[in-house]
């Protein structure tokens, strides 16, 4: 490794709070180093006011920290104006408000959009809410016999001519790392508009979204060492400006009468009401103690992780491990035969090491796979190999008091 353990898990308060757990629960969120922290307490205490609206100078220092970390936010993914980054609560919002502002201008009754089995809820529900009831079709590729996307399946449905393709970047359920750079590449050829859900892969690896030429990618900032509530939806400017607003009211506008309104410019119009200003600033401080990171080791550590844990369950045979080790972002998902998931989740939790069970968010995925749900570990750059072999010593025993 090229970082101190000891000294990268001293920056996150929760350890010192917390010495005697384990924390295996990264995909759901991931903890906050103390600049985080320190960055949206500084705005409170200090600068709070809100943004665009008054005349006086702490609104305008405040307006300013708030384009700025917007800015850092597209820098970040090299989009290239930051009107193109438009600040939602999370991906399922930044979704809901794509999904609702791509039918009329984009999407019409009979048109078509491709999924993945791999998908997140907030990638399906909003299609069900938004597309299907007026006509959109929804087709779904398979996977593959090791629960990978199946690259062949896909370019068959492309010949059905989607009009947006929408596909995880990392799938949340079993950690595997999509070929997004081919899916993009096919989609394309086949003329369509492509949409990445980086809920988990904007973590995993440095993300260019005009070297992968994307149209749409979305992300959530407690998924990237930031705050809750505050999430990205990064979309060209050509396809932003066909977006409808989905939520009406504040900074959108430009002019409102009785008979009718008129929408703002990029981005404001696509971000209604009062926003989240201290999780913007919490968001750009994560980006900043990002950048001073050696991220490439941070890959390479999470990667050694999932060899070591993987490795580890190996050796206990009544596990069934759903999860691949090879191309995978730092998550394993597991089952013990003939136990529900909940139960062995249970026994770890009394051991004081904090996993997933369920079937997180991704029900098509395991009705796929043909089971109830699973045990998620997943991993981050602060979790150490001694907490990778005491989660191993601990789930063998859980597994033997399942058994008696």
């Amino acid at each position: 490794m090229n970082f101190d353990l000891r000294s990268l898990r001293q920056q996150f308060p929760f350890f010192s709070a917390h010495p005697d757990w384990i924390y295996l629960d990264n995909a759901a969120t991931l903890h906050k180093p103390q600049a985080v922290l320190d960055a949206m307490n500084t705005f409170y205490s200090q600068h709070n006011s809100n943004v665009h609206r008054s005349a006086h100078g702490l609104s305008q220092q405040a307006t300013a920290a708030f384009e700025a970390a917007r800015t850092s936010v597209a820098q970040f993914l090299n989009a290239r104006f930051s009107h193109e980054i438009i600040w939602t609560s999370g991906t399922t919002a930044g979704f809901n408000q794509l999904v609702f502002g791509l039918m009329g201008p984009v999407l019409q009754s009979g048109d078509r959009v491709l999924i993945s089995s791999m998908e997140h809820h907030a990638n399906i529900v909003p299609w069900h809410i938004h597309a299907l009831p007026f006509g959109v079709q929804l087709d779904v590729v398979p996977l593959t016999a090791d629960h990978r996307f199946d690259l062949a399946a896909f370019s068959e449905l492309l010949k059905l001519k989607p009009k947006v393709v929408s596909i995880s970047h990392v799938s949340n359920a079993l950690g595997h790392i999509q070929p997004i750079a081919d899916i993009v590449r096919l989609a394309k050829e086949a003329g369509a508009l492509v949409v990445l859900d980086g809920a988990q892969g904007i973590v995993w690896e440095k993300v260019d979204v005009q070297a992968l030429d994307v149209d749409f990618y979305l992300f959530s900032g407690h998924k990237l060492y930031g705050p809750t509530g505050i999430g990205v939806l990064y979309g060209k400017t050509q396809y932003l400006k066909l977006l409808r607003p989905l939520l009406g009211g504040g900074e959108m506008i430009k002019t409102v009468s009785f008979s009718g309104s008129s929408w703002n410019d990029l981005p404001y119009r696509l971000e209604a009401g009062t926003p989240n200003m201290a999780g913007a600033m919490g968001l750009a401080a994560a980006i900043l103690w990002l950048q001073q990171q050696d991220l490439t080791a941070f890959q390479q550590h999470k990667s050694a992780l999932v060899q070591r844990f993987y490795a580890g369950c190996q050796q206990i045979s009544a596990l069934e491990l759903l999860s691949g080790p090879i191309t995978n972002a730092g998550i394993v998902a597991l089952n013990l035969k003939n136990e529900h998931p909940a139960d062995l989740a249970t026994l770890l939790d009394q051991q004081k090491i904090a996993v997933r069970a369920g079937t997180h968010c991704a029900m098509p995925l395991f009705q796929a796979l043909n089971v109830k749900g699973s045990v998620r570990f997943s991993f981050a750059c602060y979790n150490s190999f001694d907490e990778i072999d005491r989660t191993l010593t601990a789930l063998a025993t859980a597994v033997e008091l399942l058994a008696e």
